[in-house]
């Protein structure tokens, strides 16, 4: 740091001046550069803080979405696998049945049996998608 004396004989512009020339001159203070890191900081982390959240939020939703694709899969297997008597149209509701470990897609729903009483176990109401995959509507 420079001594007042040195500050004393300053003889360039006034506004570069690193004391105050008059008295009508404004303070001149010191920066203190421990407090500009320090908000430096505390921004970056928040607005990294904020990112961060934001992408996990977009990880879980993809996340969720590979599970839903997947069980569509799992579920879209056991129908192809079923005893199917007719051909399925695409956005038609349909429902699984289950009866000794062989499985069967109705027309018929659960609650529409009426007196015949349908002697198999409801695994669930699904409907054909475009692309030949299956979307569960209702599950037992």
């Amino acid at each position: 740091m420079k001594s007042n004396e040195e500050f004393e004989s300053y003889e360039g512009e006034a506004s570069l001046s690193p004391i105050p020339l008059s008295i009508g001159s404004p303070i001149i203070r010191p920066e203190d550069k421990n407090q500009i890191k320090a908000n430096a900081v505390e921004a970056m982390n928040h607005y990294a803080n904020q990112e961060i959240s934001l992408l996990k939020k977009q990880a879980d939703l993809i996340v969720q979405q590979v599970r839903e694709i997947e069980n569509r899969l799992k579920v879209s297997e056991k129908i192809y696998q079923s005893d199917i008597r007719f051909v399925p149209v695409i956005g038609q509701v349909y429902h699984l049945y289950e009866k000794d470990d062989h499985f069967t897609l109705s027309l018929i729903g659960p609650d529409e049996w009426g007196q015949s009483k349908n002697t198999r176990k409801f695994v669930a109401s699904v409907k054909l998608l475009g692309d030949h995959s299956w979307d569960v509507i209702r599950k037992n």
